[in-house]
């Protein structure tokens, strides 16, 4: 007969649990796809198949690029801790929950962001750590204590710092920021927008009892419809530019047309005819558009 495995002790499932805690504050799925856009920007930057320095030198960067990344999303997890309480889709958060201090948070944050810059200022370059953490100085400080709870335009004027990784990723390659990186950060910067209101509209009430100004919020339904459907069109224009610029080739273009019709359709109909799932299946399709977009410019960089 085989031994009765031995039962997790509670020690060890208390810090497990405490670890995992950790591991949701740095709010793994958004650091994902951060990671990835400046994955994209570093394999453009780079012509041709990297040798292995590069290789070396692009792994670096994703690691140290994840730490500040992390950092800045846990030190916004510290901040917004009493809103994200008020909310149901970020009410499970550990510092929402109580279930970390903010002497915890705030030291773990701390922790990730200076682990993150000296690994990018040592083994990647300077220009990289200092536009990194400018992006996190963006998005914990300017964005989540200014212009989140203040303004309705929080979005488009916070996108800034969500739009870098690609620049983030071609300085790490090159160590300068080329008109390329400049193109992938304005696709990132127009897409954020209706991104981000096709969430707000239909968590329009957890906003409002958050006392958060999202423009649906503030400017009611019908007027954040129509400004998502003009984004999409203006992030239309924008997917075509690396192509118009040459960075790009006709798989990517062909790519580009494609998702941009599908955000934009499902932009129109929301704008016509509005539902909360309608909204749901919009925000999800907002992310399938960015990603397919930015893998199509990735298999496209290899085939052109």
């Amino acid at each position: 007969m085989s031994r009765p495995l031995p039962a997790t002790s509670p020690a060890s499932a208390s810090t497990a649990s405490v670890l995992r805690q950790f591991y949701a504050l740095t709010k793994p799925r958004v650091v994902q796809l951060i990671v990835f856009c400046a994955l994209i920007g570093m394999v453009l930057a780079v012509p041709g198949v990297p040798g292995w320095p590069e290789v070396q030198r692009g792994l670096l960067g994703c690691i140290g690029i994840w730490l500040v990344a992390g950092a800045a999303a846990a030190f916004n997890c510290l901040v917004e801790k009493g809103i994200d309480a008020k909310m149901k889709r970020t009410a499970w958060r550990p510092t929402a929950r109580g279930q970390l201090s903010d002497r915890q948070a705030l030291i773990f944050s701390a922790v990730l962001c200076a682990a993150g810059s000296a690994l990018l200022w040592f083994t990647v370059n300077p220009l990289t750590m200092w536009l990194t953490f400018a992006t996190f100085v963006g998005y914990a400080v300017v964005y989540t204590v200014i212009l989140k709870p203040l303004t309705p335009q929080n979005i488009v004027i916070g996108g800034a710092s969500g739009a870098m990784p690609p620049v983030l990723g071609w300085a790490a390659m090159t160590g300068d920021v080329g008109p390329e990186a400049l193109i992938l950060f304005l696709i990132i910067f127009l897409w954020t927008p209706p991104h981000f209101w096709a969430l707000a509209l239909y968590r329009v009430e957890d906003y409002r009892k958050a006392g958060l100004p999202m423009l649906p919020v503030t400017h009611g339904n019908e007027f954040t419809r129509l400004q998502v459907l003009l984004y999409t069109f203006i992030l239309f224009a924008a997917c075509l530019m690396p192509f118009i610029y040459g960075m790009s080739g006709w798989l990517y273009l062909a790519v580009a047309v494609a998702v941009s019709i599908g955000f934009s359709g499902y932009a129109f109909a929301l704008w016509r005819h509005y539902s909360d799932a309608l909204a749901r299946k919009t925000f999800r399709f907002s992310l399938i558009h960015l990603s397919v977009l930015f893998a199509a410019l990735l298999v496209d960089h290899y085939l052109y």
